[in-house]
């Protein structure tokens, strides 16, 4: 059924002469489990708003991907979207609900990716830390604190080939490389020691930029896959133009929110590829995020707006 489904997707986009591009993407984001005492009496698993907005200012509606589901569930859920979103928080990378769900997806995108069936993965921070545990097999973190820090990136040489920074124009390419335009809020990361020394890691993923954490120790800000379409960043792009708290580092100057813009497209693009789809128009609706309303906590949280599940 699900080969069926892939392939009959194809045959109507070249139909329509939309053969290699799906314009209708939507972006499946896994919840995140609730662990902050201020924000457990409202839901047990969260989206930040911040995110689901990232993800439609480039052209992608978001389904919200609930925890807790079964293998059949999870599997006709990616038979459905186009792409998953990874997000941060602050789980376990190996135990926790979030992990495992996250473990069903990228194995099943593996699949996919090996049998020409295009399928993007992106991770945010928590999700970018996750990505090194799914394919080393093991937590390689180290404490590598940049809290509440907005720097530049330092690129390898990689990066200026890579295809996620493929659209940035030269100057902008210098703009991140000597402006304060990446937001970073996190206490552990993968070293570049530990990412080099790890075979599968360096086999799977291309390095593209590195940061200095505030004690001393360099690790990996931004990474791709070398073959399939896995794609990492340690810092936060949604908080650019969503998020607004003034007693935290988030960058918003034109530099930083075209930054975020391109990240945006060029993921949402990846998504295009992938041409799966809902059994039904009803089906597609209920998934949608439209379904539920964001909160308001600003005035006791960092965020501004989550979806509470």
């Amino acid at each position: 059924m699900y080969i069926f489904r892939v392939l009959l997707a194809a045959l109507l986009a070249a139909a329509t002469g939309t053969a290699t591009l799906n314009t209708r993407p939507v972006i499946g984001i896994l919840t995140q489990e609730t662990v902050d005492d201020d924000l457990k009496p409202f839901g047990k698993a969260y989206i930040p708003a911040s995110y689901v907005k990232f993800v439609e200012s480039a052209g992608s509606r978001v389904a919200p991907i609930k925890l807790n589901l079964t293998y059949v569930e999870y599997k006709e859920i990616f038979n459905s979207i186009n792409g998953l979103m990874l997000i941060g928080g602050s789980v376990n990378l190996q135990t926790s609900d979030f992990a495992k769900a996250a473990n069903i997806f990228y194995k099943l995108a593996l699949q996919a990716n090996d049998k020409g069936d295009y399928f993007p993965i992106w991770g945010t921070c928590l999700g970018f830390q996750l990505l090194t545990v799914l394919v080393a097999g093991e937590n390689l973190l180290t404490y590598t604190p940049m809290e509440n820090k907005s720097v530049p990136l330092n690129f390898s040489q990689a990066a200026y080939i890579s295809r996620m920074f493929r659209t940035f124009t030269p100057e902008l390419m210098k703009a991140l490389s000597q402006e304060p335009l990446t937001g970073n809020f996190h206490h552990y990361g993968i070293s570049k020691q530990d990412f080099f020394q790890n075979k599968k890691l360096v086999k799977f993923f291309s390095d593209l930029t590195t940061n200095v954490a505030m004690n001393g120790v360099e690790f990996v800000s931004v990474m791709e896959g070398k073959k399939y379409p896995f794609y990492g960043v340690q810092w936060h792009p949604e908080v650019s133009a969503f998020q607004w708290n003034t007693e935290l580092a988030f960058p918003h100057s034109p530099n930083a929110i075209w930054v975020a813009y391109l990240l945006a497209d060029f993921f949402i693009n990846e998504a295009r590829k992938n041409f799966h789809r809902f059994s039904d128009p009803k089906a597609e609706e209920a998934a949608l995020i439209y379904n539920h309303i964001p909160m308001y906590v600003g005035n006791f949280s960092f965020y501004t707006q989550i979806y509470f599940f």
